[in-house]
């Protein structure tokens, strides 16, 4: 991984207790860093690196790595942690609670330690409400055990979503905390030059084309030093290459890509990525009646009647109007869109939407191609 060796060293540090002490701590880490930092692969990176080192040692430690986008309860991050660690879980029905002892009492018993990383902890901080952000936070408050088996990394894109908790529980993160500063455009180039190396065949390319890139996103040049989008422009620019035919990649192939791709989409992506179909029509039908209209807001019930036609169009039944508006406030706690109360000044109450991300056209198209995704894969 490169460019974030300090980081995975800090991982270590915070963590060596696993092979030192294990049992001793509960170890809880916050990991920040905004969008193409590079977070969720610092974490994977150390999780596979630290288990095969403890392995080493005699001790087993395992790694689970759960998503918050598509784990938005309690329940179901409980739930994936119990898969990826492969717990056996009653066939009747659990509560959290219920779920989250009995994956207590198999690591005890099969002797095992486990660093849990919660990716996107502040969509799940955010959704999920205090009381069962504590419940991850301060597990062992709960549940009292002499020998302390899960471990946490928190990652998020800021500290904003902190104060859901305690000052005290606050405090301690902000203490544990390791921040992923933007790309340079000298990392930029390392790590466009290494994903260049495995995507294209030599000959194919030149530095200059790397070099271009890194400096038009490089954070120190006045880009956004987000690694995502230099990777997303060199693939682009790539199948624009050859779709024209082209023998190599040109500074004419990478500018042509550089329109294409909005960096406030990739912003966002993760979060579209993970919203069900239903949640994703929605704000299709939003983005296009936003187009259409060319106004700031739209009202739900507009939305609404557009989310009809959308899903005729792909053959689906619409959803009742209450699961309509939760989609549209799981959309808002994503950070997705903004929606706010009418106010005065207009006839009857309702609920406004708008999208601060754009162009809005390449929102749409790129929502598009997600819905028939989406689609093909089987949601429904």
């Amino acid at each position: 991984l490169p460019h974030r060796e300090k980081e995975l060293k800090e991982l270590a540090i915070y963590f060596k207790h696993l092979v030192t002490s294990p049992g001793s701590l509960s170890q809880r880490v916050l990991l920040i860093g905004g969008v193409g930092t590079g977070k969720t692969a610092t974490a994977r990176v150390f999780g596979r690196d630290f288990t095969r080192f403890a392995s080493t040692k005699g001790y087993k430690v395992r790694y689970a790595h759960v998503n918050c986008h598509s784990n938005r309860t309690l329940y179901n991050v409980i739930a994936d942690m119990s898969r990826q660690l492969n717990a056996p879980l009653p066939s009747r029905g659990l509560s959290a609670r219920e779920m989250f002892e009995a994956l207590l009492t198999y690591l005890d018993e099969t002797d095992q330690y486990a660093i849990v990383s919660l990716d996107e902890f502040h969509y799940f901080a955010s959704l999920a409400g205090r009381d069962a952000v504590y419940f991850v936070v301060r597990a062992y408050d709960v549940f009292e055990t002499p020998v302390k088996r899960l471990n946490f990394i928190f990652i998020s894109q800021d500290t904003a979503k902190l104060s859901l908790l305690d000052p005290a529980l606050e405090s301690y993160l902000l203490r544990h905390m390791i921040r992923l500063e933007p790309y340079t455009s000298s990392q930029l180039y390392d790590i466009l030059k290494y994903r260049a190396s495995k995507a294209f065949y030599d000959g194919t390319y030149d530095d200059s084309v790397l070099k271009f890139i890194a400096e038009y996103e490089g954070y120190d040049k006045g880009g956004g030093g987000n690694a995502r989008h230099a990777i997303e422009v060199l693939m682009i620019a790539g199948v624009i290459a050859e779709s024209e035919r082209a023998k190599r990649l040109s500074l004419d192939h990478v500018r042509k890509a550089i329109m294409k791709v909005s960096r406030d989409i990739l912003s966002i992506s993760e979060a579209i990525n993970y919203s069900s179909l239903h949640e994703l029509l929605i704000l299709l039908s939003i983005v296009r009646l936003l187009r259409r209209t060319g106004k700031p807001y739209v009202k739900i019930g507009d939305v609404e009647k557009e989310y009809e036609i959308v899903c005729e169009s792909f053959n689906l039944q619409p959803r009742k109007h209450t699961q309509v508006y939760e989609y549209v406030m799981n959309l808002k706690k994503a950070g997705v869109i903004e929606a706010r109360s009418s106010g005065k000044g207009m006839k009857g109450r309702t609920t406004l939407m708008g999208v601060s991300y754009g162009p809005l056209d390449l929102l749409e198209q790129y929502l598009l191609d997600l819905i028939k995704r989406k689609i093909s894969m089987g949601a429904s």
